[in-house]
Order: C-alpha cells, then structure tokens, then sequence
C-alpha cells in the first residue's frame, strides 16, 4: 500500500481542466504558482479533455504516459491545475506512487509559507483544515477499515473518526479565536468612522504591484517580490492627503483565478477591509496582455464579497514599461475614474493623490429616522457605523435616532436592509456637521 513522503520538491506540472486544455496564460499562471511555492519544476504535462474520468480525472493512456514522466524524472510531487476529488487524488496517489495536489491545494501551500501574522495563520490554518477534513482517509490507507465480522474489526475506521473530531474541534476553536479578531477589526472601523477618517483599500489581481503602491504612498516596509501571493497579511496606515486631509489605506490579500472557496470564507474577515471602504484602489498591472480579463476575475470575487457597490478608481500600473502618458480620466459625472502610474518609479502618485482627493469629497446627510420596536438590528446596525447623534425612545417601544451619516452610506443601509426611504426626515446640519461635508 502506498506510503505518502512528507517532502520533494521535484514536480511535473499537469494542465488539463474541465471543457479541454487552459490557455496559455493559465498555463503560465500555474507555473508560476508552482514556482512561487518552492516546486523545482522537471516536466510539464498539457492534456485536452472533454470530461474528466471518474476515477483518475485523466484518461488511461494519459495516466500510462504521466506515471512513464514520473518514473524517468524521479518525481516527488505531481500537482494538477484542474481541481480534484479526493479520491481522484489518491488513486493517482497510488497508481503515479508520488504525491499528487490540485491547484487548490497548491494555493493553500502557498499562503501558509506567507503567513506571518497571528491572525494570517490563524486563516491559513483554518482554510488548511477545511480543506483537509475531505482528504483524511488518505493519510490511513496502511490500517484496516472496520468490517462486519467476529476477529475482522480493525482499527482504521475508529482512528479516521477520531481524526474527524480532532479536525473538527480545531476548526470550531479557530472560528472563536478569528471571531474575537473579527470583533477588534470591527472596533477599529467604528472608532475610524465615529472620527470621519475614510477608509481606501487597495485590491487587485495577485502581483499587480499593490504593495509596491502601498509603500510608495506610506514610506511603509511592506515586503515586495516579483511573485505572487509576495505578500498576504493585511496592513493599514495613515496617509495623508495633499489637501491635509487624513485617510485610512489598507492593503489586502492579492485575488487570483478560481480563488480556492476555502481561501474566501477563511479570509472574510480580513477581505472586509475592502467590503467597509469608501473606496477601492483597483490595481491593474498595465503591461499584462491579459489586464481585461484580470480586472473581470477581480470584480468577480468582490462580488462575492459583496464589496461591488464600493466606489472604484482603476489604477494601471507599471507604466514604466509601456509607451504611456501619466493621466487621470473622469466618467460622464466628472469623477475619478482610472489613473495610470508607475509605483516603482513613483511617477503619477501625485495625480493619484489627487484623484483619491476628489472621490472622497462625500455629501453628510443630518437627519432623523423612527424605527419600530422589531427593528432592533437596523438600530444596532447604525450604532455601529458610528452614526447616531441623539436617540429617543418611544412609547411604542421604537426609537427615534438623529443621524449624521454620509449620504452614499446611509444609501446603501436602506437598501441592504429594505428599508423606505420617507422614512427619514431630513434636519439642518449643525455646524460641526457642516465641517465634515468636505471630509
């Protein structure tokens, strides 16, 4: 029965995907994931199928050929670009006699060796054992399975159950330590919205240049490499604008092709910064042939995260290898809209600067909003944006609560909550109020 070794590094790089053979830009994606992630790649392996095959997701004479590559090159690992079941990935296992992983597994790797921060590991980790917990048989494969019989009970099955619970426990443990996390992230948003500092969050396709921006704009130490996923721990620091005015610019995890589910809910909490934001900084790197379908890939995963209707600047990057102009483009209501720039060289942060400037100049609405007895949440919910002025209780057991609240927000409260716009009852702004509507 076949043993997996813990360690090698020499892989054969199989690219196939539901539908037929990926693209050559996949391909080039998933080499350099591989490389990224410390393989020593030997060969590659490019198979054109329609459907996958049940029981090995390539066909038999595909199989035959990848396990005569395995053998000449002495290969420890063989990783798959198309997502495998486990029981794809441990008959492979035993036929090839070498460990197999999918793309999914691959990426999962890869932010574990990035993860240096609590709270990253502690994501890491959890998204590992989610990801694990389908896979644990494979692991047991030299014991016994129970079976029905006097003198027949082995022990495998009661060791895969207590793995279960074991895997099980942990995930529940992770999920309070990260819920705690969660809750002090929560705090920062609230303080930083009870003293009007927006928020701007940069995202973008994994190795657009992100941290390289984030440092140009803070003088942060932010580490940089040409690779992707150089960086996952999210970072936040103060910038302040050419106007004097102070934001908030939070660096998140770089997105990427068929980002792994398991990647997506562990990283929720963090991926919230861009969620919350007034803003997003939507880094594209400009020289890519493939910029178009990148920005597609990366609205796609902020639609997931419901972080779509956040306000976009388009920020091309690395222009310094491109034959273009530093300029700064509106949309048909005169607001910032893209910026081309080269954070390597800082050319066009200026422009950026102002630009940012510009999309933050947000409209604060004062006024008052009656909610019923049975609307506790939406009330709490408005405590938490750090909204309310003044609360009054009424004899229905509702409240009557005086807002200040920017315009754009308090828009999308209504609407993520179905509440009625009449329900507001517009007031005149104070003169502190009336400070912040350049804010």
């Amino acid at each position: 029965m076949f043993e997996r070794p813990q360690s090698g590094e020499r892989a054969i790089l199989v690219h196939t995907s539901p539908g037929g053979a990926p693209d050559n830009a996949e391909r080039e994606e998933f080499v350099e994931l591989a490389r990224s992630a410390g393989a020593v790649i030997v060969d590659q392996l490019v198979i054109a199928r329609r459907r996958p095959d049940a029981r090995y997701f390539i066909g038999k004479g595909k199989l035959h050929e990848l396990a005569a590559i395995a053998e000449q090159h002495a290969a420890d690992l063989v990783i798959s670009s198309a997502t495998l079941t486990p029981s794809q990935e441990r008959n492979l296992e035993r036929y090839l006699q070498c460990r197999v992983v999918d793309r999914a597994g691959l990426i999962l790797d890869i932010f574990a060796q990035r993860a240096r921060s609590f709270e990253g590991k502690l994501q890491v980790e959890l998204a590992q054992l989610r990801h694990l917990s389908t896979r644990l048989v494979r692991g047991w494969t030299h014991l016994e399975r129970q079976k029905g019989g006097i003198g027949l009970r082995g022990p495998g099955e009661t060791q895969l159950e207590t793995d279960r619970r074991l895997v099980g426990a942990r995930i529940r443990q992770l999920r309070a330590r990260l819920s705690q996390v969660d809750s002090r992230r929560t705090m920062n948003r609230q303080n930083r919205v009870r003293a009007e500092i927006p928020t701007v969050a940069l995202v973008g396709y994994t190795n657009a240049g992100k941290s390289t921006l984030f440092n140009a704009l803070t003088a942060a130490d932010v580490y940089v490499e040409d690779q992707l996923f150089a960086t996952l721990d999210p970072t936040v620091r103060r910038l302040q604008l050419p106007d004097g005015r102070e934001i908030v610019l939070a660096d998140t995890v770089g997105f990427i092709r068929d980002l792994p589910h398991e990647l997506i809910a562990a990283f929720r909490s963090t991926l919230q910064e861009a969620r919350e934001a007034d803003l997003l900084l939507h880094l594209i790197d400009a020289s890519d042939a493939n910029c178009w379908q990148r920005i597609r890939q990366v609205n796609s995963v902020l639609k997931q995260l419901d972080a779509d209707q956040v306000p976009q600047i388009r920020v091309y990057n690395k222009i310094d290898k491109l034959d273009r102009k530093l300029k700064v483009a509106n949309n048909r209501s005169g607001a910032r809209r893209a910026a081309w720039i080269s954070a390597a060289t800082g050319a066009g942060i200026p422009l950026l600067l102002d630009a940012i400037g510009g999309r933050l100049r947000r409209k604060t609405l004062h006024a008052v909003i009656r909610l019923q007895a049975s609307q506790g949440r939406q009330r709490a919910k408005l405590y938490e944006f750090g909204a309310v002025l003044n609360e009054e209780a009424c004899e229905d057991g509702g409240w009557t609560l005086e807002l200040k609240i920017v315009e754009r927000d308090l828009r999308r409260f209504l609407k993520r909550e179905n509440l009625e716009a009449d329900l507001l009852e517009p007031l005149p702004m104070r003169a502190s109020a009336t400070a912040a509507t350049s804010t």
